[in-house]
This record gives structure tokens, C-alpha cells and sequence, in this order.
């Protein structure tokens, strides 16, 4: 039961050939988003030489994800480095803080008032911040975990979209099958009424302590907002160029949920990266060690995919 509960907590809270030389430099520069008055701040990558480049937008994961694919207890750097991995290869990037998160943490909104739109109308923000930089040439939306499904919400105005490790369903079946595989009956029966009533948008008023953790007052609103979403669906509203990338060694999100995806975008590119785990890293160990990764900061990130998404940029 204590292991369920942390694990639903986390969850709550490119072809080689083809490309450019890699270069070797690039210069990064802060980057701040008004918002009312918010102010969101993030991080812009910038190859050197040439004065203009096609740009990515990196959305993080669930949580206190940090713009660089970290949390207070876990540094491993991989958004980072998939940004420093695109502008050595010619493609310039932003990676930001969400509210409540790093840098943007005095842009917080209250947990009882935050909703999933919060965070779709922020990354729509970001996106045209980067469309009236003329320095950049076209946008291409990266959403990594959960920013996948925020990313497919808002990128409307985006030129091509790329999924990493993104939910095939909604977020109520996603928990639910969670439960169903890490627990037993009597904790189903505690859960699934709970994440029932609030997929129909009614709060549940008397939740046992020990789902309070996960269902607390405060929080209803927020899944509320989130389990109305279906990436299936939202995948499909998108008319632009998408690529859905899919590590085979993600304890988190299943190749299951990348085939659903691709099933929904018929003309979408499907492409499932062997040992790649949920951060995007290459595992060859057992689960301890894919564990162990969340935690390694030097480990880099796959190669197979870097390749994938400049290839998918660039062509």
C-alpha cells in the first residue's frame, strides 16, 4: 500500500544520415514570459553561427518536473540534454519552469484554484512568444510525459509536434490500471469509485486519510480538469506533422499507449526505441537500475531518439 501510494504521488505531483554535422558550441540565455502579472521563466538554447534556426518548444513531465527534467529529489538532467543534443544539431530550443515550479515558482496558483488549462494555455503562450522571435524559422512542440498531452492541446498554431513517453488514454484509466496491476481488491474498491465521480466532475467530499495524499479537497479540481482529456482524441484534432517516440523499457507508459496514439493519427510516425526508459535513457540493467537513472545526472539521453526528432525537424 505504501509503495502504491508513493508511486501514484509521483504521478500526481531522429535518421542519422540525413543530418547536418553536429556542431559543438551553443550559447544559452534566459527567457522570461509575462503573463498578467506572472512572469513564467525558462531557458533558450541557441546553436552558434548561422542567425536563424527552427526552433522546439520542450514541455516537461507530471509533477515538480523542473525545466530541465528534474524534481527536488531526483536530478538527471534528460531535458537538458535533449536541448543540448538539438542545438548541436542546428535546432535551437526553449525549456521552461511551469508555475509553482523553479524559477516560475512565484507564479504558483493556489492548488485548490490550479485546473489542467492552466497549463495548455501557458504552453500556447510560450509558443507565441517564439513565433514573433524572427530568429527562428519554424516551431516544433516537444512534450515529454504529461506535456505530451498539453503540448497535443495547445499546439494548434505549432508546426509539427513530437510525443515522448506520452499516455495513450486518459488519465482516469491510466490510475486505474495502476492500481489494478500494484495493488489488491479492497484498495480498488477504495480508489475507483473516488476517480469514478470525479471523471464525471463531482467532487467526492469524505476521502479516507490514506488516499488523501491523493485525492485531497485541493486537488479534486485539478483531476477534474485532467480526466476529462483523452490524448486519443486530442492527438487526432492536430493538423500538422507528428512524431510519437516510445522507449521499451518505460516502467511509466507502455509501447501500448505510443500504438494507440499512432492508431488515432493515422499519418503520424511511430517510433519505438529499444531499452530506452521513461527519461529517455538507455537501460540495459534490470529495473533497479532503470530506477537508478532517474537519479544520474551524466547518463545521456538516447541517441536513436535525438536522431529521430532532428531528422523529423529538419525535413
Amino acid at each position: 500500500m505504501k509503495n502504491l501510494l508513493l508511486f501514484l504521488s509521483v504521478l500526481f505531483l531522429t535518421n542519422a544520415n540525413a543530418q547536418s554535422p553536429k556542431q559543438d558550441t551553443f550559447k544559452e540565455t534566459p527567457a522570461t514570459l509575462k503573463i498578467n502579472n506572472d512572469q513564467l521563466l525558462g531557458t533558450l538554447t541557441i546553436p552558434d553561427g548561422v542567425k536563424k534556426w527552427p526552433v522546439a518548444l520542450i514541455i516537461s513531465g507530471s509533477g515538480p518536473t523542473d525545466r530541465n527534467g528534474n524534481n527536488p529529489m531526483m536530478k538527471n538532467n534528460s531535458l537538458k540534454m535533449l536541448a543540448e543534443e538539438l542545438a548541436k544539431n542546428g535546432i535551437a530550443s526553449l525549456r521552461f519552469d511551469k508555475r509553482g515550479i523553479g524559477e516560475s515558482k512565484k507564479s504558483a496558483i493556489t492548488e485548490s484554484s490550479l485546473v489542467f488549462e492552466n497549463y495548455t494555455e501557458d504552453v500556447k503562450s510560450w509558443i507565441n512568444f517564439l513565433k514573433q522571435d524572427k530568429r527562428f524559422t519554424q516551431l516544433t512542440v516537444i512534450g515529454h510525459s504529461e506535456g505530451s498531452l498539453i503540448g497535443m492541446i495547445a499546439s494548434a498554431k505549432a508546426n509539427k509536434f513530437v510525443s515522448i513517453a506520452g499516455a495513450g488514454e486518459s488519465a482516469d484509466k491510466l490510475i486505474k490500471t495502476q492500481i489494478a496491476s500494484k495493488s489488491n481488491k479492497q484498495i480498488e474498491d477504495m480508489t475507483f469509485p473516488i476517480i469514478d465521480s470525479l471523471k464525471s466532475g463531482n467532487k467526492v467530499n469524505k476521502v479516507d486519510p490514506l488516499l488523501n495524499s491523493l485525492f485531497r479537497a485541493s486537488i479534486q479540481p485539478y483531476l477534474i480538469s485532467w480526466f476529462k482529456y483523452d490524448p486519443q482524441a486530442e492527438i487526432k484534432k492536430l493538423n500538422i506533422p507528428v512524431l510519437i517516440i516510445q522507449g521499451n523499457n518505460d516502467l511509466q507508459v507502455s509501447v501500448k499507449d505510443a500504438e494507440n496514439l499512432s492508431k488515432a493519427k493515422p499519418h503520424s510516425e511511430l517510433v519505438i526505441v529499444d531499452k530506452m526508459n521513461h527519461i529517455m535513457k538507455i537501460i540495459d540493467g534490470d529495473q533497479k537500475a532503470n530506477m537508478e537513472s532517474y537519479a544520474n545526472e551524466t547518463l545521456p539521453v538516447s541517441e536513436t531518439m535525438v536522431h529521430k526528432i532532428v531528422s523529423f525537424i529538419k525535413k
